[in-house]
């Protein structure tokens, strides 16, 4: 959509989401804690997922086109400490304004969270942070911290029904099953069982 291509290695990758979990820890997300994404296909989604498991805390990622009222009812039964959003989404013929979505959102929320981190999207500045609750992603990024050790049965992330039929249910999925259901589907595919572990 923007006619451009973006390369993240490996070490810039984890450079970036260790910095990020060493500033959503100051924020003070900790292991067992809810963090919502509402963000676009673009690698600062990834980050976002692999920070906030690095803490051991529990992410749901919600799908960028859903509506303000769609994105109240997972925020309330999440009860995130902080939700990481991108200031906009690009679609083939128009612009997507997610803070916008995510500020009406919360103005309908029973919950609120301590904290929005909010990717900027380069060149495209179309709504305002609010100082009160919004922190940029470039000020959030801290000192790199370690990997928090979790079980097996820990839960690594919610996923929410599409929600058509009634209230969207939330479905946890455990860290170690999801690991496994990885190593099964590598299996199924003809890929070689990893030597080590997951």
């Amino acid at each position: 959509m923007t006619n451009t291509v973006r390369r993240v290695t490996y070490n810039e990758l984890f450079e970036k989401v260790s910095r990020l979990a060493g500033g959503l820890q100051k924020l003070g997300v900790k292991k067992g804690d809810r963090v919502v994404i509402y963000m676009p296909l673009i690698p600062e989604a990834i980050m976002a997922m692999l920070a906030t498991v690095r803490l051991g805390a529990v992410h749901s990622v919600v799908f960028g086109g859903f509506a303000a009222s769609e994105l109240c009812t997972r925020i309330e039964h999440a009860e995130p400490k902080v939700i990481i959003a991108a200031n906009c989404g690009i679609e083939p013929n128009k612009i997507i304004h997610y803070l916008d979505i995510l500020h009406n959102a919360l103005e309908m929320s029973k919950w609120k969270p301590h904290k929005n981190v909010i990717f900027q999207r380069a060149n495209i500045l179309i709504s305002e942070l609010d100082s009160y609750v919004d922190v940029a992603w470039e000020k959030v990024l801290d000192d790199p911290v370690e990997c928090i050790p979790v079980e097996a049965n820990d839960p690594l992330y919610i996923l929410y029904t599409s929600g058509t039929t009634d209230k969207p249910k939330g479905i946890q999925r455990p860290t170690g099953g999801h690991l496994e259901n990885i190593a099964i589907s590598k299996r199924r595919v003809g890929l070689r069982r990893p030597s080590r572990s997951l």
